[in-house]
């Protein structure tokens, strides 16, 4: 089966493409760079020892999507390409309505030009927001959310569940995922945040390595076991593999499959902090500050029923994740920067 991977040369992405070359898929991948890093492709072939076709185009340019259809045939589709810090998308809700829905309306129509009928899609737990009882299944009250960035998601998900209702034969898993975190085992690819991190492992990152000067921790009154908010963790390679389960999982199937991909268990932010101590060696310095507008105490998963459906379940603990950060941010202190 060949995969189109939308996004390849990020973050999960990148993870994501190494856990398909190594699961036997061929890939192509389209990015238009834009947050990503082309460094990032070379290291996964460098990583699995395979050349990998690669697209420096946006999906909403639907011309240049519609040639690499046309030049890879793909079986299957896999749709990272997203603009995804809540923070930016609260000063920039048009940019990310138009790159996230757009660009997600783009890719449906170019797979119905070209006739294909498998699709995974990078959701997210922001459509969780409003939910108060913990851990969250799939079928917990959701949509309703807090930021742009979180209706994108939410957006994206109904136009895909509405495309499959006027076809039944699209096969598609939509997987919100929770807090990915680590990097490679190997330390040369992981995640490579612009400007300062919005997310808080790789700015605890670097903070040990003495690009940032401390962390400031948001609440320390909340209802939780240390008052600080409880999140769910989730290894990035853990999360890669789960792509390779769900595309399994549609390869034969039809109709709209919904899995959360978390550890199930949750994590706050001092926990980890003093984790990823251990694992670095270093100190890392912090404040508490006041709450920010919109966060809430605690979100983890109920993953059980993608380990029912899907025989996921995560390896890799919370040391793991840190200790495969601090080896990536160690390496790369300046990310993919030569």
């Amino acid at each position: 089966m060949k995969v189109l991977v939308t996004g390849g040369a990020g973050y999960i992405g990148s993870h994501t493409c190494v856990a398909l070359l190594e699961a036997g898929f061929e890939i192509a991948v389209i990015d238009n760079l834009d947050n990503s890093s082309y460094e990032a492709i070379e290291r996964v072939e460098e990583l699995t020892g395979k050349k990998i076709p690669f697209y420096k185009e946006s999906i909403l340019d639907k011309a240049a999507l519609e040639s690499v259809f046309e030049v890879e045939k793909p079986d299957a589709v896999i749709h990272f390409a997203a603009l995804k810090a809540v923070g930016e998308s609260v000063r920039k809700p048009l940019e990310y309505y138009h790159t996230n829905v757009f660009g997600t309306i783009s890719l449906l129509e170019t797979m119905r030009k070209y006739d294909v009928k498998r699709l995974v899609y990078s959701s997210s737990a922001t459509v969780y927001s409003s939910v108060k009882e913990m851990p969250v299944n799939e079928q917990s009250f959701a949509y309703v959310t807090t930021n742009p960035y979180g209706w994108t998601k939410i957006m994206c998900e109904q136009i895909i569940r509405d495309t499959c209702h006027a076809d039944p034969a699209l096969s598609v898993a939509l997987l919100r995922y929770f807090n990915p975190v680590g990097a490679h085992p190997s330390g040369r690819i992981g995640e490579d945040p612009a400007g300062i991190p919005n997310n808080l492992m790789p700015y605890i990152a670097q903070v040990a390595s003495g690009k940032l000067q401390k962390l400031s921790v948001y609440g320390n009154d909340y209802p939780t076991p240390d008052g600080t908010g409880v999140r769910d963790y989730i290894h990035v390679c853990d999360l890669a593999d789960g792509h390779v389960l769900a595309l399994r999982k549609i390869a034969d199937g039809q109709g709209v499959y919904t899995y959360n991909l978390g550890s199930g268990k949750g994590t706050s932010v001092l926990e980890m902090l003093h984790a990823f101590e251990k694992a670095s060696g270093r100190e890392i310095p912090y404040v508490i500050a006041p709450r920010r507008a919109g966060d809430i105490a605690e979100v983890y998963a109920d993953p059980s029923l993608a380990e029912k459906e899907l025989g996921f379940k995560t390896k890799r603990d919370v040391f793991d994740m840190c200790k495969d950060l601090w080896n990536w941010q160690s390496h790369n202190p300046n990310g993919y920067t030569k």
